[in-house]
């Protein structure tokens, strides 16, 4: 791959699109995973009720389940993507706004109410953004389109994960939730600005065809045997690294860092890892191809989760005595690792997701696939705040790497070392052909 080749590659409106949309699409999740859990812990709501919340999340899960809507019917106006990108970019402005207003130690189920809905609205977004992407990208810009959206889904946790914890040691909850709902605003603009995409086959002529073609052609194309261990695949590849950081904020407030550090420090230094990771993985998935980089970024991605062991064991026992100051240098490292893996590990897999996706069928195949990656964050999750409780932050990381083990195993079937470099390469498809 030539210099000019990679540059035309990089530097084209399609990147920026992918770069927004990717910011639009993790907002409303990061305002789920990490600041609605330091906004309860820091109002003295138990690790196992803030556990729970988990489950709040299961619509991610579940998206597959209305997505045949949004491939079957459109907006007058706007079209059949960018109508649905704006009704529900509206709908999570409001619900993130209204959050401030409510007490959590007086009312957790109307929280518990205003979150499952946010959650909604943000997995129908994923639905019709994952949707949008596919269809604007070439076949040979889907690793570096792809990585240009994870980096962008992660850069946008520095709002709700960094700027909005800083602002709750200056500012009431209900201005900080007001702010971070203003930056959904770069969604809104982005949908307005962008062109509805070509779509390169007709609108399903029935909501039963929307929801049928798009299982039968999947399981037709790989066969059931092969399909069925893609599917699995897809649940078990980041299982481990999902559960590791589903209670990172707590975790770091556990081990006696301030929201100021965990917004200055612990943020940043998994934030721009994971970001370079997932630019140089786009970028060397191009040369050695996807099965490959699934390969290394996994071996990456298990062996970073023993740095939250490390760091509970210097720190965990000195919590509370006098005189201890956490160190923000090891802190700093053992995210940094671990979040380089993360996006080196992302970057390959939502290609391999993409790559395995028919043009005919995104919004529900993608639904779909995107869905069965969550589900160990939204089931298995909700777990992870009793398994603490029980065993303690340095055996829960040991299982997390454990659990990672399951999904590599997998790559052996769905993804050999020796695959198909040509169209690992081309990140083409049967139907793009």
């Amino acid at each position: 791959m030539t210099g000019a080749t990679i540059r035309q590659a990089v530097f084209n409106r399609r990147m920026l699109i992918c770069v927004a949309t990717g910011f639009a699409s993790g907002m409303p999740l990061y305002v789920l995973v990490q600041l609605v859990p330091a906004w309860l812990r820091s109002q003295e709501v138990s690790l196992a009720t803030i556990g729970l919340f988990s489950l709040l999340g299961l619509p991610y899960t579940w998206k597959f389940l209305w997505s045949p809507l949004m491939d079957r019917y459109a907006f007058p106006l706007l079209g059949r993507r960018r109508g649905w990108m704006l009704a529900m970019q509206i709908m999570l402005v409001a619900s993130i706004a209204t959050l401030g207003i409510f007490d959590p130690q007086v009312d957790i189920w109307s929280i518990a109410v205003l979150c499952f809905a946010m959650a909604f609205f943000s997995a129908s977004q994923d639905i019709v953004l994952d949707a949008f992407r596919r269809e604007i990208l070439p076949n040979r810009e889907l690793g570096l389109g792809n990585s240009f959206y994870a980096n962008a889904y992660r850069i946008s946790g520095l709002i709700p994960g960094s700027l909005s914890l800083i602002l709750a040691d200056h500012l009431p909850w209900n201005l900080v939730f007001l702010t971070t709902a203003a930056f959904m605003g770069v969604g809104i603009v982005t949908t307005l600005l962008v062109k509805e995409p070509e779509h390169p086959g007709e609108r399903p002529k029935s909501l039963r065809d929307a929801m049928v073609l798009p299982f039968v052609e999947f399981f037709t194309r790989n066969g059931t045997k092969s399909a069925l261990l893609v599917l699995a695949f897809m649940v078990l590849y980041k299982l481990g690294d999902n559960m590791a950081t589903a209670l990172a904020t707590p975790y770091y407030l556990d081990m006696g860092y301030s929201k100021t550090d965990i917004g200055l420090v612990a943020k940043n230094a998994g934030l721009w890892p994971a970001a370079i990771g997932g630019f140089l993985g786009g970028l060397l998935m191009v040369r050695i191809g996807i099965n490959k980089c699934l390969w290394i970024f996994g071996v990456i991605q298990l062996v970073s989760i023993f740095g939250f062991m490390i760091l509970s064991e210097v720190n965990g026992d000195r919590v509370g005595t006098p005189g201890f100051e956490p160190s923000l240098w090891l802190l700093a490292i053992v995210i940094a690792f671990e979040y380089l893996g993360v996006g080196l590990g992302t970057a390959a897999f939502l290609a391999f997701i993409a790559r395995t996706t028919s043009k005919l069928h995104t919004a529900t195949q993608l639904a779909l696939f995107s869905a069965l990656t969550l589900l160990p964050r939204t089931v298995a999750n909700a777990s992870t705040g009793f398994l603490v409780e029980a065993m303690g932050w340095t055996n829960f990381y040991l299982l997390c790497a454990a659990l990672a083990i399951p999904g590599m195993l997998l790559l052996f079937a769905v993804a050999p070392w020796r695959g198909d470099s040509e169209q690992e390469e081309a990140g083409s498809h049967p139907d793009d052909r």
